[in-house]
């Protein structure tokens, strides 16, 4: 183990010594692993947050095109789909002619699909409804809708081009490739053409069991990439194998499983590394970090909600969830040995020809 590591065993039935060495956390958010506890501790937080109203799971799809010139303009293009999908919901809402309302959101970014293709695009909660402009009443989605995902779509698509185009005037975006072409503002012109014209995937739903369910379905997400632990059925001369679904066949022809060369998964699971200091769940309008806790307030006191009470720091006790659990009988494991770091594999040494 180049890593080093420990041995684990299983704290309620520690005679029943478990002797199989765990690697130490990489705690690399990028990680299906180690980022189960952060998933957890997340979706703790976001519960605290949440108010007695209809909440909506919306989607903001980027189409093919835009997609693939993603791949080199990581940072620029996820950034405009994250912070145009929420202008997009905040200027729609505002309007007196659909809410009239000033709402709030949480997003987060997902690149893929079910079998580690490119697929950018954003999953939100927004809560049904919003503040009015002089902020003292609540105003209210219609039972079960919330705004026009024609409108949205529409006012997504014209804003993130024009984003865009910004973004190339000055030389923020770099092209590759089949691509190249692309950095000459005419060849880009015609480019975006079509895109104008094309439809954008812009849906959004009512969460079938409530809010909560809503938060349960993002937190398996937040933390994770484009494949889990559990996805994964067998590694050997032939490839990865791994399990999919498929969203255009039906019933339980959808779930089937994928052989890929070992060189392709690794390039597929790379597809979707974030880069460095990138955010890829944020918090916009009401639920932004800088008045988050005054706008709840202020739509608790006006929903007639009692106020959260937070514990004092002498009295709150944070309860810190095991990340290794024993698979037999669930409870925690302890640490009962370390395992030394072994001396790292190196290249043999250059030979030189003897003059």
């Amino acid at each position: 183990m180049p890593h080093g590591g420990t041995g684990r065993t299983c704290a309620a039935l520690f005679r029943l010594r478990n002797d199989r060495g765990v690697l130490q956390p990489c705690r690399n958010r990028h990680c299906p692993k180690c980022q189960a506890s952060a998933a957890h501790r997340w979706l703790d937080a976001r519960q605290a947050d949440l108010l007695p109203v209809e909440y909506f799971h919306v989607v903001f799809t980027l189409p093919a095109p835009v997609s693939a010139i993603a791949w080199y303009n990581k940072r620029v293009i996820y950034g405009l789909l994250l912070d145009i999908a929420a202008d997009t919901l905040r200027t729609i809402a505002a309007d007196p002619r659909h809410l009239g309302a000033r709402i709030g959101a949480t997003l987060v970014l997902h690149t893929w699909g079910s079998a580690l293709t490119h697929h950018p695009h954003v999953h939100g909660i927004v809560p049904g409804g919003g503040l009015s402009p002089d902020g003292e009443r609540w105003i209210a989605c219609r039972p079960g809708f919330f705004l026009p995902v024609r409108v949205l779509s529409r006012l997504f698509r014209r804003c993130f081009l024009e984003a865009l185009e910004v973004a190339h005037r000055h030389g923020q975006l770099q092209f590759f490739g089949e691509y190249i072409g692309l950095a000459d503002p005419a060849t880009f012109a015609r480019w975006l053409a079509p895109l104008r014209i094309c439809e954008w995937v812009v849906y959004a739903r009512r969460p079938f069991a409530g809010p909560n369910a809503v938060l349960e379905y993002l937190s398996r997400y937040t933390h994770r990439v484009a494949i889990s632990n559990q996805r994964l059925v067998a590694f050997d001369e032939r490839g990865v194998t791994f399990r999919w679904k498929d969203y255009r066949a039906k019933g339980r022809t959808r779930y089937k499983t994928m052989t890929l060369e070992t060189g392709e998964f690794m390039r597929r699971f790379l597809l979707h590394v974030l880069p460095g200091g990138f955010h890829r769940i944020r918090h916009y309008g009401l639920l932004a970090n800088p008045v988050r806790r005054a706008s709840l307030a202020k739509v608790r006191e006006l929903l007639h909600v009692a106020p959260e009470i937070s514990p004092s720091p002498d009295d709150h006790v944070t309860e810190t969830r095991p990340v290794f659990i024993c698979r037999h009988c669930g409870a925690p494991m302890i640490v009962i040995d370390i395992l030394a770091r072994s001396a790292p594999i190196r290249a043999p040494p250059i030979r030189r020809d003897q003059t």
